[in-house]
């Protein structure tokens, strides 16, 4: 008997088409779920910024935790968190600013421990600022000397520079409304610093030898002060002229006799009609004089001024210092608003000096930076700096 068998065949175009079908659908669904999820992402994100919003309008206090690594010349990788809480000192006032309280805590990867508090609080319908700071420190440090030449020329080594250094420092200040944008009031400075395990070059330093390893200053003096910023933890525009003097003696059981004269100016300028787009510029003077100890003496390469030196290599009896500084936040592409993100970029230079009328030596100073604000005109800071180490024939 015969058999007839039908086969079926398969047409390759048909069969291409049919899989660049599933394939169109899958990509489709990907982009569709991909939207959606940033939609709905951007929505709980809005939704968050929004409830934020209500909470500032009514002058409720606000907490946001922070955290992550970080790192700079003297502490290498830092591991740290902390936060930052903003309140209204009197909510049913709408013109006073919000107050703010910043702390953090952090281990490094040399084995040190830091830790500091910074209050900027206002009262009264901003007739009395509370300010005050805590600093503390335990950690594997380094000491060059004194002056200019011991900063630039001693090497840094396990047998030149190196000691451990425990140091703390409270520090409060309040500021009375005399007339509008003029404050005065009394300043308060008590400060630490504890020396260890020096090497030989730290043991041999004459300033070293001659203050030793503890040292205990307590100060008190006036601030004399003119503010028209806007907001002063994060001015967009207006001028602070500061002057403050401090006498660290034995009435306050000091360990040491000495004077400082503090002088600080700060200008900003909105760029164009957008704020959030600002010209910073700084100019600050810190002089001291009579038995200064080498832990208090005024130092160049602070988070505050020249970033991206190391922190103690340029210290002596005084300092001057300028900032050039660009600040811009970002727009938000959907609403035109000023959005979170940020960049900055900074031109600097200072002297160390110990006769304010010679200045003998200059560092140079530029960088980068980016903001992310964690609350509205509250920024967290990422810098990068360079100086004088950085420019090959100088």
């Amino acid at each position: 008997m015969k058999t007839n068998t039908h086969v079926l065949s398969t047409n390759p175009v048909t069969r291409n088409s049919f899989m660049r079908i599933i394939l169109l659908v899958l990509v489709i669904s990907l982009a569709f779920n991909s939207e959606l999820g940033a939609q709905k992402k951007h929505d709980r994100a809005a939704r968050k910024d929004s409830v934020k919003a209500a909470k500032i309008e009514a002058g409720e206090g606000i907490l946001s935790l922070l955290g992550g690594p970080g790192y700079t010349p003297e502490l290498k990788l830092i591991i740290a968190m902390g936060g930052l809480y903003t309140f209204k000192t009197n909510k049913e006032d709408s013109l006073i600013q919000r107050s703010s309280v910043n702390g953090s805590f952090g281990v490094t990867s040399t084995g040190g421990i830091t830790g500091r508090a910074i209050l900027t609080s206002y009262w009264k319908q901003d007739k009395i600022r509370l300010l005050g700071n805590l600093n503390f420190k335990t950690i594997p440090d380094n000491y060059w000397g004194v002056g200019y030449n011991n900063g630039l020329n001693t090497p840094k080594s396990d047998s030149t520079t190196a000691y451990d250094r425990l140091y703390w420092q409270v520090f409060p200040r309040i500021l009375f409304r005399v007339k509008e944008d003029f404050y005065i009031g009394p300043v308060l400075d008590f400060n630490y610093t504890k020396g260890s395990e020096e090497s030989p070059g730290v043991l041999a330093d004459p300033d070293y030898q001659e203050y030793g390893p503890k040292n205990y200053n307590g100060g008190a003096g006036i601030i004399l002060q003119y503010d028209s910023r806007d907001i002063p933890v994060n001015a967009y525009h207006g001028t602070l002229v500061q002057v403050m003097g401090t006498i660290y003696g034995n009435y306050l059981g000091s360990n040491n006799n000495y004077y400082l004269l503090d002088i600080d100016f700060r200008n900003y300028q909105q760029v164009g009609k957008t704020e959030g787009q600002t010209f910073a510029w700084t100019i600050r003077g810190r002089f001291t004089t009579k038995d200064v100890p080498y832990a208090e003496m005024s130092q160049l390469g602070t988070p505050t001024d020249l970033r991206g030196y190391t922190w103690g290599r340029f210290r002596d009896e005084s300092m001057i210092y300028f900032i050039g500084e660009y600040r811009h936040m970002f727009k938000k592409r959907a609403t035109g608003e000023r959005g979170k993100h940020g960049f900055v970029a900074w031109l600097a230079g200072g002297s160390i000096l110990e006769d304010v009328t010679q200045i003998n030596n200059f560092l140079p100073n530029f960088g980068i930076g980016y903001r992310f604000a964690v609350q509205p005109r509250m920024n967290v800071r990422f810098d990068f700096g360079a100086g004088r180490d950085n420019f090959k024939n100088t």
